[in-house]
């Protein structure tokens, strides 16, 4: 997945059609809001609203879990190709003649893609798959008669049944659908709620109020907490009327997304260190992981005080002391805003947030599965401590967003502004006169383009790999031919991940890791290949014993050469 692979809108257009839809938007005031965390539902409804909505149609979310069903067992999604001239409901898919594909079927809400019958979903295989998974509030998802538009559920039901997708559906829903809020049907809605929200948005009858429209959307927060919100309208009008609203009343997100990319950090490259000392009890630093306070005294003489809860290594070998750590990109651009920055400049913070994920994945060495930088000013500096809650804030409001369309690059500079580089300082003061975000990126930045970082990863071999698994799997299957719900995949391809955590597409047969060099890469290979194999079984989802699978699968073969 590379930044140059996106969905892009205009940042200066964003802007204005966010000011002009707020001067032409009534005062409306029938919001409501639902979300579902710790297994509690937390509502918010506005007056006009009364207590709220207590039960919606699907509408267009019905196929959310198609989408999901389909990505977890591994279908076959055929392009959808639309007829010469335009047929029903073919507006929401692709022009006359042309075709569209699975995730862009999603995103714009074209329902003959989707269609149960199309993909060969058949009512028992569907019911066999939800059932083990769905608890009394979301039962009702097991019947495959209720995936249609005017089914009306209760909204915790509704909220329950987003809360058990596989989390590797969830992902690949959650990343087709954050470009909606930037130039889907809540275009202009990005500046108000930035990366936070991914929902399936819909439009239908209101089911109280016979002759009138409800309109919202349903799907997750950037943390997994599933969320649901609608009013009267269009869910165009309910997310260009209600953007801001939604901003203010949506829960913060306690954690960033469940796929994101990791970065792995050398720090203080430019400051050799001669000792590293922990402060309680008093005594020299061993290696491994750092866990409490610590004073590191660098060859200049000077001395910087530090925490750490285990997430730096301290590493001893060679001619002088090494810090580094490994962190998941949220944190690791929380980390950089707190060093290089101001977090609590919220907007400026946001604008150097997108800034920073761009240059990363713009200009990081990608290295076993992470990112690769440096703590320099030649990179970006970091903080080796935790992120303030300022900072990952920040970070997770613009969570999978990226610049794309500079000539010259993008980065960022404490004071001087010059093309494709970002003045903080000026920056600052722009969101101190009440700029939001976007318009400080659209100043800094005229010939970018606010973008999503798309899911879309092409398939690039790994040197012998393919190989490799064709060898292992006759071997496999013997062993594993006598456990419950194992059914071996009969075409496999392993492709190079460019960055993240090994994973299994099952729509595409695919296998993404970094190599097979070493012992752990040849597990990560069979954990993904255990995945697929028990991707029709609950045992598939079950990483304890999906690991422990896959370590004794590897071990056996190296014990008989294979």
């Amino acid at each position: 997945m590379k930044a140059s692979s996106v969905v892009l809108v205009s940042l200066l257009a964003a802007s204005t059609a966010s000011v002009a839809s707020v001067a032409a938007t009534s005062a409306r005031s029938d919001l409501t809001l639902a979300w579902l965390r710790d297994g509690r539902v937390e509502t918010r409804a506005s007056a006009g609203a009364g207590a709220g909505v207590t039960r919606t149609p699907l509408g267009s979310v019905w196929k959310l879990f198609v989408y999901a069903y389909a990505v977890e067992r591994g279908l076959d999604t055929p392009l959808y190709r639309c007829g010469p001239t335009p047929g029903r409901d073919e507006e929401y898919c692709c022009d006359p003649g042309g075709s569209i594909d699975r995730d862009h079927a999603l995103a714009r809400s074209c329902g003959r893609f989707f269609e149960p019958r199309r993909l060969g979903i058949e009512p028992a295989a569907w019911r066999d798959f939800w059932k083990p998974r769905v608890d009394t509030h979301a039962a009702w998802l097991s019947d495959l008669n209720n995936l249609r538009p005017e089914t009306s559920v209760a909204v915790p039901d509704l909220l329950h049944a987003l809360a058990v997708l596989p989390p590797s559906a969830r992902a690949a829903a959650e990343r087709a659908l954050l470009p909606v809020m930037i130039d889907g049907y809540g275009r202009g809605g990005v500046a108000s709620v930035g990366g936070l929200l991914r929902a399936k948005t819909f439009t239908w009858d209101d089911p109280d109020h016979p002759g009138t429209s409800m309109g919202g959307g349903a799907g997750w927060l950037v943390d997994g907490t599933p969320v649901w919100f609608a009013a009267a309208g269009s869910s165009r009008r309910v997310l260009s009327d209600h953007a801001a609203t939604l901003a203010e009343w949506l829960p913060a997100p306690e954690r960033g997304p469940i796929d994101e990319a990791c970065v792995g950090v050398r720090f203080f490259e430019q400051y050799p260190i001669r000792a590293v000392d922990r402060l309680a009890p008093r005594e020299v630093a061993v290696a491994g992981p750092l866990r409490g306070r610590f004073r590191v005294t660098f060859e200049n003489g000077n001395v910087l005080t530090f925490a750490s809860a285990g997430e730096l290594m301290l590493d001893v070998d060679g001619p002088r002391p090494r810090i580094t750590g490994q962190f998941p990109m949220s944190e690791y651009i929380a980390r950089v805003i707190d060093r290089e920055a101001d977090a609590t400049v919220t907007q400026a913070a946001r604008a150097l947030a997108i800034v920073a994920r761009t240059w990363t994945m713009e200009n990081a060495a990608f290295e076993r599965g992470c990112f690769r930088v440096e703590d320099s000013s030649r990179m970006q500096r970091v903080s080796p401590n935790a992120p303030t809650a300022a900072a990952r804030g920040a970070a997770l409001f613009t969570d999978g967003l990226v610049l794309q369309g500079s000539s010259a690059g993008v980065g960022y500079h404490r004071d001087t502004a010059s093309p494709g580089v970002m003045s903080w300082h000026a920056a600052a003061a722009q969101a101190r006169e009440g700029r939001a975000f976007d318009q400080i990126l659209a100043e800094a930045f005229p010939r970018a383009s606010l973008a999503a970082v798309s899911g879309e990863r092409e398939c690039r071999d790994v040197q012998d790999a393919d190989a490799w698994l064709a060898r292992m799997m006759p071997t496999w299957r013997r062993r594993l031919a006598a456990q419950a719900g194992f059914e071996s995949p009969e075409r496999l391809s392993v492709c190079s991940l460019e960055y993240g955590h090994p994973y299994a597409d099952r729509a595409r047969q695919r296998i993404y890791v970094r190599g097979i060099a070493t012992r752990e890469d040849r597990i990560a290979v069979a954990h993904e290949y255990v995945h697929l194999a028990f991707r029709f079984h609950p045992r598939g989802s079950d990483e304890t014993f999906v690991e422990g699978l896959a370590r004794t699968l590897v071990d056996a073969s190296i014990g008989s050469h294979q």
